[in-house]
């Protein structure tokens, strides 16, 4: 059977629309640092899942903290951030990351932070459980596996300016994570071609840095 070239990316959408969950995937294939973050170039509400992991020695101080920066301009807009782990045999019982919303008209942070801020921004902490407490998991259809449930942020923002989320281990265990950005689900077309490629990789468990 011939399939209309015209049509062929409206078939490719409802395939990759089956997910129940519907985020654009992402995975980190060079560190997240403050010098070179990710950068949400735009729709900041877009849904996506980025594969990312922290990589620590068991230091006092945390070596690896990934940054997020984007951007809001003109008006208000539904900021949602969720940090989750990936439920693998025992790797991950103990891991549980923190993040950190930075940016202009936020508070001045509760806790001492692991990395500088700029004098005129605040800081909201969302923490996440004490190793080896129990946590929720839940199964996501789109990568075939079962996350450790973590913290999630959700509330309009409203003022303009640069923001930043860190995500960092104050445990020092250090483990794979995926930070979940936003909550709309807009697909372009590059998208639909990136999830064709992630997914099977995440399937197999090619995101994870399981030794």
């Amino acid at each position: 059977m011939k399939i209309n070239l015209l049509l062929l990316p409206l078939v490719i959408f409802s395939l990759f629309s089956i997910s129940a969950i519907a985020h654009v995937p992402f995975l980190e294939f060079q560190d997240y640092s403050e010098e070179r973050p990710y950068v949400v170039r735009r729709f900041p509400q877009q849904s996506k899942a980025i594969y990312a992991w922290l990589e620590n020695d068991g230091e006092a101080v945390p070596d690896d903290i990934d940054v997020y920066k984007f951007k809001i301009k003109r008006r208000p807009i539904q900021v949602y951030i969720e940090l989750i782990v990936p439920v693998y045999e025992d790797y991950y019982d103990e891991f549980v990351p923190w993040f950190a919303l930075v940016g202009p008209g936020l508070p001045a942070p509760n806790i001492s932070l692991p990395f500088d801020i700029p004098c005129d921004y605040g800081a909201i902490v969302k923490e996440n459980v004490e190793p080896g407490e129990e946590r929720e998991t839940f199964y996501e259809p789109f990568g075939g596996k079962s996350y450790y449930k973590g913290p999630i942020y959700e509330e309009e923002i409203s003022a303009s300016g640069t923001y930043y989320v860190y995500v960092w281990d104050p445990h020092q265990m250090g483990g794979d994570y995926v930070l979940v950005l936003g909550k709309g689900e807009l697909f372009l077309f590059a998208d639909i071609l990136r999830g064709l490629i992630y997914t099977p990789m995440i399937r197999n468990d090619m995101e994870l840095h399981i030794d």
